[in-house]
């Protein structure tokens, strides 16, 4: 797997603001901006000034903060909703149409024809402006894949700056998702952009699956958040590519992403996730005695990521029923106690009779291997 190009489109505070338990201040946006903006990403999307005063207001605060990330706006393939988010000074306009048959009928009734003669009036206001374009069709994986690729080749024409395939409601596997990508890759000869939805769990994989197919720029939020399950993760894009194609995000500061996830947990009320990639309180935390001893000897043997890259330490557990030897005779050499391999072997099991009855902190570990401890 190549990529030859990753742009990241951060949409917490556009799609992550869709979230159920999200309500952002104008100052927690424009602090989440300045922490984006540090990590690297290349756009921040923000709500449509259309759907609140708010929203106008603190889109307009966000494009004066001039950050390096260029301010997007997410809005309604109409004139006037462009229009508008043109007036907040934003660098770019996302637009979409849905084109499913369930959601045409249940949004818009409009034809295919009349999508794509609108889609290109709006994409030509835009670039007249000299402003950033993306067209998508919603509810791309529903729709009918010769008339989307019509709709795409029709606006395609019209030059915007990308295309968006959106997997609305996570319905889309890996292989359908690159598949399309490709069949889209042939049509238009833009950027082409990916939204996917984790509602079966396969955001991040798809996104990968979308980058293998030709897209460009993917769609993400800080932990994920957005509608109903939300999207992919910024920290399990990072790690997906980065795991594949270390050089393919090496430019972004790896090590403020644990800090990012931190502090919109911190703003939302949650904790991070425990199996959230990267920034997980245990991503890099051992256990088993098996999985100890080797990650002892060769990190590599169970961290497909390195710690370190990301301003994280590993951790290796050793006060429960599953620790094995070398981790205690690890631990009893930092501290520097010298212990035999039969004062080891029996240390190691009292810890296990001990932790039968619930886990021991460091603290109670080293008492136990203090008393051990061969006299000077």
């Amino acid at each position: 797997m190549t990529v030859s190009r990753l742009a990241i489109v951060d949409t917490t505070l556009r799609e992550g603001e869709q979230f159920a338990g999200a309500h952002f201040t104008t100052e927690q946006k424009l602090e989440l901006i300045a922490a984006l903006d540090a990590f690297g990403v290349e756009y921040v999307e923000m709500t449509s000034p259309v759907a609140s005063p708010r929203s106008e207001a603190d889109l307009r605060r966000a494009v004066a903060a001039r950050p390096r990330a260029r301010i997007l706006t997410h809005t309604r393939c109409r004139l006037d909703d462009v229009e508008r988010a043109l007036d907040c000074g934003v660098d770019g306009v996302n637009v979409l149409f849905a084109t499913s048959d369930v959601l045409r009928r249940a949004s818009h009734g409009r034809s295919l024809e009349e999508i794509a003669e609108i889609a290109c009036e709006v994409v030509e206001h835009v670039r007249r402006a000299g402003r950033e374009i993306r067209f998508s069709c919603e509810d791309t994986f529903r729709s009918d894949r010769r008339e989307i690729l019509d709709i795409y080749r029709a606006v395609g024409s019209c030059h915007p700056d990308r295309v968006g395939i959106a997997d609305t409601v996570g319905i889309a596997t890996p292989r359908q998702v690159e598949e399309l990508a490709a069949a889209v890759r042939s049509v238009v000869d833009t950027d082409i952009e990916f939204h996917g939805h984790n509602d079966t769990g396969c955001a991040v994989a798809n996104a990968l699956a979308a980058l293998e197919g030709g897209a460009t720029h993917i769609d993400t939020t800080i932990l994920g958040i957005g509608e109903r399950n939300g999207i992919a993760s910024l920290s399990g894009l990072i790690a997906r590519v980065g795991s594949l194609q270390p050089e393919a995000v090496e430019h972004y500061r790896l090590d403020l992403l644990p800090s990012l996830d931190a502090r919109l947990a911190s703003i939302l009320e949650i904790p991070v996730p425990f199996n959230s990639p990267i920034t997980a309180p245990t991503a890099f935390t051992h256990k088993a005695g098996m999985h100890s001893n080797a990650v002892l000897r060769d990190p590599r043997s169970y961290e497909v990521l390195d710690p370190t890259r990301f301003g994280l330490d590993r951790q290796i557990l050793r006060g429960h029923r599953l620790v094995g030897r070398n981790a205690i005779r690890d631990r009893a050499g930092a501290l520097g106690i010298a212990l035999s391999e039969e004062q080891i072997s029996a240390v190691t099991t009292e810890i296990k009779r001990l932790a039968d009855g619930g886990p021991l902190d460091d603290s109670q570990v080293d008492a136990l291997l203090a008393t051990w401890a061969t006299p000077a």
